[in-house]
């Protein structure tokens, strides 16, 4: 009973990692209706499968995704989408499994980026990108730099949802893995 149950939450985990990985590599927004439900739909079923603890565990996953990526939404460098979405796969699979999910998430979208710096011949503005943000950071404190941040429409951008729902999937594989 409690595998079929840790099934479903790896299920519900996989479907909103998917649907938001799909949405937003198509639109480069992730929908409020799909991090919240994923949210609820974490506590409910966590609820079910360990009570109390489980409840707490959910907690847990979302309130330190959510804390971890929050200085970088506030400095503008992450979409509250991406934040939210993090959060709800916190909720679903626990702060464990979301630590590695988060790992996993950021690894892939920075290989993807660099891919995307190269293969658009945008290593130069990039490479000045990071130094004009590490001086701002210098010079102003840790505040959103109006030139780096995703407010800036010329700046290239990628969608990290579709990290998160890779990073998912390879997390699920690996728990799954034959021993």
């Amino acid at each position: 009973m409690l595998t079929a149950l840790a099934d479903r939450t790896w299920t519900a985990a996989l479907a909103v990692a998917f649907c938001a990985g799909y949405i937003d590599w198509r639109t480069r927004r992730i929908p409020n209706w799909l991090t919240v439900s994923g949210f609820f739909l974490g506590m409910v079923l966590n609820s079910i499968l360990g009570g109390w603890h489980g409840a707490i565990g959910s907690l847990e996953g979302a309130g330190l995704g959510l804390g971890l990526l929050l200085p970088l939404v506030l400095l503008r460098g992450f979409g509250a989408g991406d934040w939210k979405l993090v959060g709800a796969i916190g909720a679903l699979v626990g702060w464990r499994l979301m630590l590695f999910v988060l790992l996993v998430s950021c690894v892939l979208s920075g290989a993807a980026g660099l891919v995307q710096m190269v293969l658009t011949r945008r290593v130069q503005g990039t490479l000045e990108n990071i130094v004009t943000l590490v001086k701002g950071f210098i010079v102003l404190g840790f505040r959103p730099n109006p030139e780096v941040s995703l407010d800036n429409p010329t700046l290239a951008k990628m969608p990290f949802g579709t990290a998160v729902a890779a990073a998912t999937a390879l997390c699920f594989v690996l728990a799954h893995w034959p021993r």
